[in-house]
């Protein structure tokens, strides 16, 4: 782990240059408004230790698949959001030398990222090798009130010298991405220009081969130049080179006189305009914000935001921080204003994972989304599902599925299966699950049950045909069984019965046809899925419920437990204690004896009953928690909050707290050894669910808020709030009670701690007892 970061309630703070960390700093601050967003790289040249990147939503790249040996049913390619137009840059040059972080001597170096504000800060005095000192001062955000602006303030300040100091603001399209395309250059350029104090620059995507279209992007900046706080006339000089522009400017100031450049950056792509309108659409958006306080408005805008899902923590301002970064992180990755876009696992904080969609967005940011949101958002994202139909159902038909049977892909930006390990991408099927459950926690959060005859039902037929071809029948069992998956823990491969893939798959069975019978009571929207799907109701539907009588789940009678996977127990069964050395296994083992281990990489068993805990009772779930947990790594972000909040319900609050500091702090403390490559943006939605699902323990059950909280020892009190329906209520929760305050006019009924409560408007409910 590192500590270099400063605890503090709102900020990140680097106090003093870490050069060696410089990546993983990048990766903490970065910054983004849904429709774009960069690392928290520096604007002026660093020739050290860095990943730039600056990403566009929705914009990406095919990359080609390439192994060893083809298998049918491979994707074509795999999609990579790829780095962007660099719109920060500005060079500084004094007396011929380039003001690099890299050579300069650092002499007071500081860097927060703070989250109350949505900004990026910086400052440092460094000496350059030609003994001349410099003070730099900078603030930088991607707007959230004009999403398609960035706003830089950038500030020079000669200490120990007068004399002229040369600047370049540029916007350079000469980008690649560190882990893709085999060092290939993404774009061509298609127009630059500049006039006056703006300049533009306008490329587009490469051609490629697999018919995936190409994207536009155009970014125009606009500067405004003061000395010692004054506005300046100045003429710049272009200069332009290939997918390159930029405006140059010599200055003659004093020792101790600010020169600052205000750098403003309009950014659009052709997702929501044609090619041909971007650099004039560029234009309008620049003027549109000429002469408004940015930062005032990005102020008011991060307050808004905040007052809807802020959580506070008193007594442990790790915990505080920790919080509200996942927090910060979430809400400026994803707005849910289009539902094209989705949450890709690193947002805009690096290349990892290629920004596509997996069922982290299903099983870990839709819960989230539905409470610190308005209920469109959580909407979106199951539309950008049942969009991807059809393709879903292409993707099984490449498999051999026929029928309208469905398999959602397991990485994908446009609906098309774009991961290329066969152990995932054939086998690591409970992502269909996922997809269905999502539906179902929708409508059981929102009650919107318009969702279901309009869209849901289609999605959740298709996937059950798939399971359905998927599941085959064993004389030897004279049971159904699923052969040849791999289950959350993909540190198990290609095996038969995994437990969760087998529960999640009759699960979503069950549900299609009580679903089914919902969307009947509108005759006309059920013959309409009917017809579109070619839906022959009784035939399928008796399969389904043959396999749901008939389904076999592995367990063990001696220990009661749910056996992850057929075969489990042949394994040697230890403890992560005693493998405290080779941790992380996954950079200490070879692949071959992680496969053969028992350690688990992420909840898996207990993903199921973390899902579907009203199907068990206390004893089952604290048996098989107790058999598996000592054998989980938690080498997967998304692991810690699942037992966090299974933790937390057995009363098992040390290890809650263990787990919840662990997913709260896997990025800030780089617990994996993996910040540098960019944050863990979906598991962060977990880490929400670990202290709203685990200590405030909270469910909703069919639009019912149910709170059973828990606080752990060293907490003072513990205060979040949430959305249900029209309702934005604040639980506070401390040691001498809990305190439910209703924000909005209507009342609301609550089960606390098992008994109904109904809270008027504006009105609180005190409960001076805290039930643990």
């Amino acid at each position: 782990m590192k500590n270099y970061i400063k605890h503090d309630e709102w900020r990140v703070v680097e106090s003093g240059f870490h050069a060696e960390f410089n990546e993983i700093t990048e990766s903490l601050m970065s910054l983004g408004n849904g429709k774009m967003g960069q690392r928290g790289n520096f604007e002026e040249r660093y020739s050290g230790k860095t990943l730039q990147g600056n990403y566009v939503a929705g914009v990406w790249f095919p990359d080609k698949t390439r192994v060893g040996w083809w298998k049918n049913g491979y994707p074509n390619y795999f999609a990579k959001v790829i780095n962007s137009i660099n719109w920060i840059g500005i060079d500084v040059e004094i007396d011929g030398e380039m003001v690099d972080l890299a050579k300069c001597e650092i002499l007071e170096f500081y860097r927060e990222l703070h989250m109350q504000h949505g900004h990026l800060m910086r400052f440092c005095k460094v000496r350059l090798q030609n003994g001349k000192e410099i003070r730099i001062e900078s603030i930088r955000f991607c707007s959230i009130t004009h999403d398609e602006i960035g706003h830089i303030e950038y500030e020079i300040i000669p200490v120990n010298f007068d004399g002229k100091i040369k600047i370049t603001p540029y916007l350079d399209g000469n980008v690649q991405n560190r882990d893709s395309n085999y060092n290939e250059y993404f774009w061509d350029e298609i127009s630059k220009s500049s006039a006056s104090n703006r300049a533009f620059l306008h490329v587009k995507t490469k051609g490629n081969k697999f018919g995936v279209e190409q994207f536009d992007v155009a970014t125009g900046m606009d500067l405004e130049i003061c000395l010692a706080g004054q506005k300046q006339e100045i003429s710049f000089e272009p200069v332009q080179s290939e997918k390159y522009v930029g405006l140059t400017f010599e200055i003659e100031a004093k020792a101790m006189q600010s020169v600052r450049v205000l750098k403003k950056v309009a950014l659009h792509n052709s997702n929501n305009f044609f090619p041909d309108y971007l650099v004039s659409e560029c234009t309008k958006s620049l003027d549109a914000v000429v002469g408004l306080k940015m930062q005032t408005l990005q102020r008011a805008a991060w307050k808004a935001k905040w007052e809807n899902c802020d959580i506070k923590i008193e007594g442990d301002e790790s915990a505080q921080q920790g919080i509200r970064f996942n927090i910060f992180h979430l809400l400026q990755t994803y707005t849910g204003q289009d539902a094209r876009l989705n949450i890709g696992p690193k947002g805009f904080t690096g290349e990892k994972y290629g920004g596509v969609t997996y069922w982290d967005t299903e099983a870990y940011c839709i819960p989230f989304y539905l409470s610190a949101a308005d209920h469109s958002v959580a909407r979106n994202l199951l539309v950008y599902r049942h969009n991807h139909l059809q393709k879903a159902i292409l993707n099984g038909q490449k498999l051999g599925f026929s029928k309208g049977a469905a398999l959602y892909p397991m990485v994908t930006m446009n609906g098309e299966e774009c991961h290329n390990e066969w152990e995932i991408t054939f086998e690591e099927i409970h992502r269909n699950g996922a997809i269905a459950y999502a539906i179902h926690d929708y409508i059981n959060y929102t009650g919107d049950e318009s969702y279901l005859n309009e869209f849901g039902l289609e999605v959740l037929i298709s996937i059950s045909r798939f399971w359905s071809q998927r599941i085959t029948w064993s004389q030897n069992l004279d049971k159904f069984v699923m052969l040849g998956v791999t289950g959350p823990n993909e540190y198990e491969n290609n095996v038969n019965n995994n437990w969760y893939t087998n529960y999640i798959a009759v699960w979503t069975l069950k549900y299609t046809l009580e679903a089914i019978e919902k969307v009947k009571e509108n005759a006309e929207d059920y013959v309409k899925v009917k017809s579109e799907l070619h839906f022959q109701e009784k035939e399928e539907t008796d399969r389904w419920k043959d396999i749901i009588e008939k389904m076999h789940f592995p367990y063990d009678q001696e220990r009661q437990v749910f056996l992850q996977q057929d075969g489990f127990l042949d394994k040697e069964l230890l403890s992560v204690d005693d493998i405290v050395q080779h941790r992380p296994i996954n950079q200490n083992w070879s692949w071959d004896r992680i496969l053969r281990s028992c350690f688990i990489k992420q909840a898996d068993v207990l993903q199921g009953l973390y899902f579907f805990e009203d199907d068990f009772d206390m004893d089952t779930q604290r048996r098989n928690f107790d058999f598996y947990e000592p054998m989980t790594v938690h080498e997967s972000s998304l692991s810690p909050c699942v037992h966090t909040i299974l933790a937390c319900k057995l009363d098992k609050i040390e290890k809650a707290y263990e787990m919840y500091v662990r997913t709260a702090r896997l990025d800030l403390d780089d617990y994996n050894n993996d910040t540098e490559d960019g944050l863990h943006i979906t598991s962060m939605a977990g880490t929400w669910m670990s202290v709203v699902k685990g200590f405030g323990g909270m469910r909703v059950k069919n639009t019912k808020l149910h709170l059973n909280p828990i606080l752990p020892d060293n907490w003072q009190s513990l205060t979040f709030r949430i959305g249900l329906k029209d309702n934005l209520l604040e639980i506070g929760i401390g040691k001498e009670g809990v305190i439910i305050k209703n924000l909005s006019e209507k009342s609301v009924e609550i089960s606390l701690f098992g008994s109904d409560i109904t809270v008027a408007g504006q009105e609180e409910f005190v409960k001076c007892t805290v039930e643990n």
